[in-house]
Order: C-alpha cells, then sequence, then structure tokens
C-alpha cells in the first residue's frame, strides 16, 4: 500500500511555516527571515519514502492586500484551501487568528483534517500552553493541536507521524527524486532575494524582484546571471551602494547558499534595473508567475 497526499500549511507571517516545512525536508528549500511577506509564492517540498509521499504546500503569510502583487499572493492561499488532504494552521503564542477574517471562517469549514500548530513554544510556559490549547479549541473543537519549535525541531517528528497516518492511499504525485515543484532558476531567484531580505530594511525588500536571465551547468561550475528589479531609480542606488558594496554583499552571500543548495561551485554575476511600479503591471505580474 501506497499513501500520498497534500499537505497545506497556513497561517499569518512570520509564524514559522517556510521553517517548519525546511525542518521536516531536512532541506532549505524556502527561503526565511524575520521580515513578513518573505515567501511570495506557494512552493511544494516533497517529503519521500517508500511506501508514501507527503507533498507540503508552503503558503505566503495572509494578509489584507494593498497592491496587485500581494492580491495575487492570497490568491494562492485560497487556492490552497480547496486542494489538501490534511491542513496545518499554523500560529505561535500571542497571536489572535488570521488577519483575513473571511479567510479564517472558510478555515473552520473545511471537511478535511485539520491540525492547529502553535509553533514557537520555547518563548512560553506550560501555563500559557494550556490557555492557548483552550483558545483554539474555541474556534475548533475536535481539533488536534501540536505545540512544537520548528526552529529547534522540538516535536516534528510527533507531528509527521500524525500525518502520515492522516494521509489517504494514493501513488505518489511527484517523481520520488524531487524535491519540489519548482525549477532550479526558482530557488536561484529567492536565494537572492533572500540576500536582499536579510541586508536591506525600509521598503526595499518589498520593491524588488529577481530574473534570471543565464542558468548554465558545466562539469564543475554552474553559471548563473540575474537581475534584480526594482521600482525607482532611488532604490537601485541603494542596492548598488557606495563602490558596489552592498550588490557585492548580496551576492556573495546568494553565491554561498547557493553552493550550498546546489552542492557544486557558482559564479553568480548580478544587475539591478528599473522597471516602475512592477507589482501593478499585470504584465510584470505574470512574468514573475504572481499570475
Amino acid at each position: 500500500m501506497h499513501k500520498a497526499g497534500f499537505v497545506n500549511i497556513i497561517g499569518n507571517p512570520n509564524v514559522g511555516k517556510s521553517t517548519l516545512m525546511n525542518a521536516i525536508l531536512g532541506e532549505q528549500l524556502s527561503i526565511t527571515s524575520h521580515k513578513a511577506q518573505t515567501t511570495r509564492h506557494r512552493i511544494f517540498g516533497l517529503y519521500n519514502e517508500e511506501d508514501l509521499q507527503i507533498v507540503f504546500s508552503d503558503t505566503p503569510g495572509v494578509i489584507v492586500p494593498a497592491y496587485q502583487m500581494q492580491e495575487s499572493m492570497m490568491d494562492s492561499v485560497k487556492s490552497s484551501l480547496s486542494d489538501a488532504d490534511v491542513f496545518l494552521y499554523m500560529t505561535e503564542p500571542g497571536e489572535k487568528q488570521l488577519k483575513d477574517p473571511e479567510l479564517f471562517e472558510k478555515l473552520q469549514k473545511v471537511e478535511k483534517p485539520l491540525i492547529v500548530v502553535i509553533n514557537k513554544i520555547d518563548l512560553t510556559d506550560q501555563d500559557k500552553l494550556i490557555e492557548l490549547n483552550e483558545y483554539w479549541k474555541g474556534f475548533f473543537p475536535n481539533v488536534e493541536i501540536y505545540p512544537i519549535s520548528a526552529l529547534n525541531n522540538f516535536n516534528t517528528d510527533m507531528l509527521l507521524k500524525r500525518l502520515k497516518e492522516l494521509l489517504p492511499e494514493s501513488p505518489p504525485f511527484f517523481d520520488k527524486e524531487q524535491i519540489s515543484d519548482r525549477n532550479d532558476r526558482f530557488f536561484v531567484s529567492e536565494m537572492v532575494r533572500e540576500q536582499i531580505l536579510l541586508n536591506y530594511n525600509k521598503e526595499i525588500p518589498y520593491a524588488v524582484e529577481v530574473e534570471v536571465e543565464e542558468f548554465k551547468e558545466e562539469k564543475t561550475i554552474i553559471r548563473m546571471r540575474a537581475t534584480i528589479i526594482t521600482e525607482r531609480d532611488t532604490q537601485k542606488g541603494i542596492l548598488i551602494g557606495h563602490e558596489g558594496k552592498m550588490i557585492k554583499k548580496t551576492g556573495t552571500g546568494a553565491r554561498i547558499r547557493m553552493e550550498k543548495f546546489f552542492k557544486k561551485k557558482v559564479y553568480l554575476d548580478l544587475s539591478v534595473k528599473v522597471r516602475k511600479n512592477w507589482r501593478q503591471s499585470d504584465e510584470q505580474l505574470k512574468k514573475f508567475g504572481y499570475k
């Protein structure tokens, strides 16, 4: 008997959805940072064993959208409500419901198994945890609740064990050799964007996208050419930095991450271009995979 199914992870920004998927897969598949909107796309991460396949779906953090790109991000979250075999609703101590009340109501009505995952329990105590259990059971009376620390890999093994039990009987959805539904260029663009999230503040991380124009794999090295797209000339100046120091720092950080991911030497040529208001352009959003 072979089991397979989709486990969709839903929650507000920065509750640790990507960290949880990475911890279970043992692979830094989704980028992470302390900034909101780190995850912009729905990403499938594949956990494979001989007789089962779990397709984890990491989704953007739930927000009330302010512009077209964010609307597209929330569309991908809404689509995840219709194709799950198991839902993981991820939260953390001190948090109250989803930022979108309509989406929260839909989550309360799902008919498939739903598990509330309380992450970052290392930041709270036992009494508070008991309160949180009662609080979430007020919204989801028959729900299973798993307190975990995704960052410290605490209790994630128990959660994984339960997910395996809940999976339906099914052949695999993807080749067992795959780790994701995304291609190499996607991960390159995400790793560059991760460095931008780490190295820049204010509006810069939210105003950029990364376009991979060349990905050439040779025997001992992968040669890449990528362009950071931003909305204004002032942002371009900040991204490059004085005497090119900032873009060099971004490129170096991304290259180190890529070499670990691809397990091969990487040459990365990084540049910056301005495309005004790309986050409001249907054409640009389609090009970057938001539509």
